[in-house]
């Protein structure tokens, strides 16, 4: 975010292990292939066409309160990313958290991170009451228990900005390296 209020939310993915295996000329970019989601198939539900916006998890955000600037949040995570993304929404606007304290939060991600894994698996950080993990196996859910601050769990980043004073706060994911930094 720069000194007039421009904000700008990223990610920098290259989806696959070496995205797209292209380097950008001499440069050493390796250049992403992000829109593997997207299909060129007319008659593929995902398809590319104009107006449309096909499914993918590139969801960096930027939020507004009052017609004003309030946040601007990326993460990383493949299919986690809109759950992570809630989460961390769900934690500030419910809760009342600032957005350390939202994205230091235990997460849970839902979907297969691993070929053979149920697609229904209840991925959960540690952190969680034994109360609410036995609660949710007596319900039903297959829960695949990660240890404490799980790199698996995604990497979010963000700044939130106080509608009244202005006052900017920034969070970094204690699950990866990063900081957040003001002028």
């Amino acid at each position: 975010m720069d000194k007039e209020g421009n904000a700008v939310s990223l990610i920098h993915s290259l989806y696959g292990g070496f995205g797209s295996t292209v380097v950008a000329g001499d440069t050493g970019v390796v250049l992403q292939n992000r829109s593997a989601y997207f299909s060129l198939d007319p008659s593929h539900p995902n398809k590319l066409e104009p107006g449309k916006i096909p499914l993918h998890t590139l969801i960096a955000s930027i939020g507004k309160r009052h017609g004003k600037l309030w946040s601007v949040v990326g993460c990383m995570g493949a299919d986690g990313q809109p759950q992570i993304q809630l989460q961390a929404y769900v934690a500030m606007m419910d809760f009342g958290c600032d957005i350390q304290q939202a994205l230091e939060a235990p997460r849970w991600l839902s979907g297969r991170f691993a070929i053979g894994e149920a697609r229904d698996t209840l991925h959960i950080e540690g952190r969680f009451p034994t109360q609410t993990l036995q609660t949710l196996e007596e319900r039903g859910h297959t829960l695949n228990r990660w240890p404490a601050w799980n790199e698996l769990a995604g990497h979010a980043h963000g700044i939130t900005i106080d509608p009244v004073s202005g006052v900017k706060s920034g969070g970094s994911d204690p699950r990866s390296d990063g900081a957040a930094i003001g002028y």
